[in-house]
């Protein structure tokens, strides 16, 4: 999804490995198969992926970022 990689280059690199590490922790897969699958043309919004209070975090960053989720 292009809304995500656009975030993911501009957020900082442990913001980045936080929200795919809750991804992965979620779905029981690895932070590199959390990126594939977020990441792809066929993805979903990105905070569909997210659990928890990272969530609310992420969709706020995201706007702060003029990236509406």
């Amino acid at each position: 999804m292009k809304t995500t990689i656009a975030f993911f280059a501009i957020t900082d690199a442990k913001t980045k490995a936080d929200i795919l590490a809750n991804i992965a922790n979620h779905y029981g897969i690895t932070s590199a198969e959390a990126e594939a699958e977020v990441t792809d043309p066929e993805a979903e919004s990105l905070l569909d992926y997210i659990t928890g209070p990272e969530r609310l975090a992420t969709s706020l960053l995201m706007k702060r970022h003029g990236l509406a989720a």
